[in-house]
């Protein structure tokens, strides 16, 4: 393959001018994220790439052969060169004069920091011995939905051979084996049998191909993997349908729906710990789940590990007729679930041996709904989304295995091999899925479970989503700001959109990018939160914590109050909050996980003062509404409140002119050319000597007071009211 124009599908994304530039490890790294690029070629997260190459050996000056090769948990679309490990090849090769067989296959990964070259902290993965023993300069492992169909098929290796003889290739099949130090003595030894082969099929899983330069290796890759992509395509030609054919049409009204659907499915999901949600109904997930063997493919489960790694044993299939009422869906959900359970349950007791790590949750992580599409689930939005591709990366093979059912199912099936017998496979339509006993050995491998444990803890608010109304500015802003530090999944609410997306992407620069958005909301109107509440649905799936910080403070120049500014004080201060809890009730009844409300008042509620007769009224009855709500919502939600003295700073309830006016009611002097906010200050200063702290009142001040009674910190309190106020002694309750 020296020729891009081979090409049907994928592209050549090698640019010469920028290759030439680069030495090899940086290369290394450029291949790598060219085919990490793009998501035909393989998924976020999966597949490997390696380069053996020469370097000068510190310790005695040598020219050693150091295999490079993508560290453990790396992302080849992302990777940089410190992301790759490095080992020496001699050492890597000598693992096999003491590797004690495949039942003690885990101990050599032990081996793997003993080979490291020179002090890279990067843990080789278990893919290593995969690249160390094939005999080739540079080797590309991946996972393209192509690949994988071809590997997945019950006649993959009379296909195989067929595409061989149309495409002049000598790529050979090696039968399903769990990854790790046998796998890589098997394809040592495939290669070695036929000269000149140029590529090997992984049965069930994927496809390594190789290169003599970096640039051949990426050549050879993409063009093979065109190449298949154009034999699956001539095959589909034949087939007039896929997955057996159409049994449902999809929903008209399916967004509505799955908005509707999304909380139930996520609250029911999260009985064990809280999951983060992402739908997609696209039209190759539409296709599947509304055919005729959606719900025998979807049960049979996935064959590729990566894809299994993140989309469990199985999806959750709700075998729901779209022409019938909706309502009847949540007792479907319920019912599938429960089986779905038991089965996670038996398919762990049936496997699990006495070493094995515990039971963990049984919850699946995708949901599968005809006529609506596919609801996915992860702890943070972006794995929930990547959880969500790589299923669609499994119809696809799926759908690729079956445009290729031609032949009955050979009586031994090229998959099985020493792991796994023909028995241990099922199939359907050709496909071929991973064995449980597999699937159990992989999902459970202590090396999995080391993964896991070496991974971060969880922060304080992960897993949780914070609708925060107000949140363009002052305390809201700051409540948006220390919720992504802590790990929260946040929905910036304002009137101004603008000012809120400025927030979020304050927010993103902190947590992810996946991690806020923006939405507008006006809280007079309950179609507004409707709105606002669902674009949080769309986000994230759902709501944990709903918090208000927006509110008014009338006034005029004369100081006189009218009986409009008066009623909608009273509008926005109180009746707002009512709506808005009101509103996100349903949601958060829809979810049955308890969740969290909290809203601002004011030290003005308990405090009487000439002149803001309005203001303080209103809060006086937040306050009262806090614990009215809690008593009406409980025992699911919890509804508190904080009570701040006057927070000044960012506060859009205090433009220059109330400031300037604030200033000379109290004679505090001033100069007129001096900014918002120094102005701000002197009143925040002089608020501050009212107190017992003499401290100002900072809105980070009563953003930490919000998510400590409003998050898990504080799981019995409800109906209270926090003082932010720097013992403000006026305010005290009596």
């Amino acid at each position: 393959m020296t020729t891009a124009s081979k090409l049907h599908f994928l592209e050549d994304r090698w640019d010469e001018a920028v290759a030439s530039k680069l030495d090899a490890p940086e290369l290394l790294r450029y291949r790598s994220n060219l085919l990490g690029s793009d998501l035909r070629l393989t998924n976020f997260g999966g597949g490997n790439t390696s380069s053996k190459i020469d370097e000068v050996d510190p310790l005695d000056g040598q020219t050693k052969k150091v295999l490079w090769v993508k560290g453990s948990g790396g992302d080849l679309g992302s990777i940089k060169r410190s992301g790759f490990a490095t080992l020496y090849l001699d050492k890597v090769l000598a693992l096999a004069g003491s590797y004690k067989g495949v039942a003690r296959e885990d101990e050599i990964v032990s081996m793997y920091p003993l080979c490291t070259f020179g002090n890279n902290p990067v843990a080789a993965s278990i893919d290593t011995p995969l690249h160390g023993f094939l005999p080739f300069p540079h080797v590309d492992h991946l996972h393209p939905d192509w690949g994988i169909a071809l590997a997945a098929s019950a006649n993959g290796l009379q296909k195989m051979e067929e595409f061989n003889k149309q495409f002049g290739h000598k790529i050979v099949w090696v039968p399903w084996q769990r990854p790790g130090f046998e796998l890589a003595l098997m394809l040592r030894d495939a290669v070695a049998a036929v000269p000149g082969c140029d590529g090997v099929v992984l049965g069930g899983h994927g496809l390594f191909t190789w290169g003599n330069t970096q640039r051949e290796s990426y050549l050879n890759t993409i063009t093979i993997i065109d190449q298949i992509g154009q034999f699956i395509a001539q095959h589909a030609v034949k087939k007039s349908t896929s997955f057996g054919g159409a049994k449902h049409s999809s929903h008209d009204d399916r967004q509505a729906l799955a908005t509707k659907i999304m909380p139930v499915v996520r609250g029911r999901v999260s009985a064990k710990q809280r999951v983060i949600g992402s739908f997609t109904d696209a039209p190759d997930v539409l296709a599947f789940v509304n055919s005729h063997s959606a719900e025998k493919l979807a049960h049979l489960g996935t064959s590729c590990p990566d894809h299994f790694i993140r989309t469990k044993i199985r999806p959750l299939f709700v075998d729901w007729d779209p022409k019938t009422d909706p309502a009847g869906i949540e007792p479907l959900i319920d019912q599938a679930l429960e089986t779905y359970r038991a089965e996670y349950a038996d398919y762990y007791k049936a496997h699990a041996l006495p070493d094995s790590p515990a039971m963990r949750d049984a919850s699946p992580t995708v949901v599968l709904i005809p006529g609506i599409g596919m609801f996915s689930f992860g702890k943070n939005k972006t794995e929930s989304r990547i959880t969500g591709e790589f299923y669609t990366n499994a119809i696809h093979v799926m759908e690729g295995a079956g445009h290729m059912d031609e032949d009955k199912c050979p009586p031994v099936l090229p998959q099985a091999g020493p792991a796994a017998k023909t028995e241990a496979f099922t199939t359907h339509q050709n496909y071929v899925a991973l064995p449980p006993s597999e699937a159990f050995r992989i999902e459970y491998w202590a090396l999995e479970e080391a993964k896991i444990r070496r991974q971060p803890p969880e922060k304080e608010l992960s897993r949780r989503i914070a609708l925060i109304v107000g949140g363009a500015s002052g305390i809201g802003r700051e409540t948006a700001l220390l919720a992504a530090e802590r790990g929260a999944h946040i929905v910036v609410a304002d009137l101004s959109l603008e000012a809120a997306q400025k927030v979020a992407d304050e927010c993103k620069a902190i947590g992810g990018k996946e991690c806020a958005i923006a939405t507008v909301i006006d809280i007079r109107k309950r179609d507004a939160i409707k709105a606002a509440l669902n674009a949080t649905i769309a986000a994230f799936g759902g709501v944990d914590l709903l918090i208000n910080t927006a509110a008014i403070f009338p006034s005029s120049p004369d100081g006189i109050i009218t009986d409009a500014q008066w009623g909608i004080t009273l509008e926005i201060n109180v009746t707002a909050n009512y709506l808005l809890t009101d509103e996100a009730s349903a949601v958060f009844t829809a979810q049955g996980i308890p969740g969290s409300v909290v809203l601002t008042s004011s030290a003005n509620a308990v405090v009487a003062k000439r002149g803001s007769e309005a203001y303080d009224v209103s809060k006086a009855a937040l306050s009262h509404l806090v614990r009215e709500l809690a008593v009406t919502y409980s025992p699911l939600l919890r509804v508190n409140g904080i009570s701040p003295a006057t927070v000044v700073k960012g506060s859009t309830m205090f433009p220059r002119d109330r400031v300037k006016a604030s200033l000379t009611k109290y004679n505090i002097a001033f100069d007129e050319s001096a900014t918002d906010d120094e102005l701000r200050n002197l009143l925040a200063k002089f608020y501050a000597k009212r107190t017992l702290t003499h401290v100002p009142i900072d809105p980070k001040d009563c953003a930490e007071a919000i998510l400590f009674v409003g998050g898990p910190k504080a799981p019995v309190t409800t109906g209270h009211l926090i003082p932010v106020d720097g013992g403000l002694v006026e305010a005290y309750l009596r």
